[in-house]
């Protein structure tokens, strides 16, 4: 699923072996991910309603963001990261 052959940037071979498998890097970017995306849409809902907010909007508006955000950086990590070739996982990533 990697794009990284299709525009070039791959050689076909394959990482170290102390590289982070691609599952781990993309479960840790979005984790990471899904924090910044709620803080920064909950902050656009503070922006957007202003005075006329109420908790269960903030709360959808944080909720949309964190997953939005996390599973887009997820996506960009598994189709633009040289961990997530084909050849790495299916040598990485087997059994875990």
């Amino acid at each position: 699923m990697a794009l990284r052959r299709y525009l070039g940037f791959s050689d076909g071979e394959l990482m170290r072996s102390d590289c982070k498998p691609c599952s781990r890097l993309m479960r840790q970017t979005a984790g990471i991910f899904t924090v910044g995306g709620g803080l920064a849409f909950w902050i656009l809902c503070r922006l957007h309603y202003g005075p006329r907010i109420t908790v269960p909007r903030a709360l959808r508006w944080g909720a949309c963001g964190a997953l939005s955000v996390s599973s887009s950086t997820a996506l960009l990590v598994r189709l633009l990261s040289p961990e997530c070739e084909p050849q790495n996982i299916e040598t990485y990533d087997k059994g875990k």
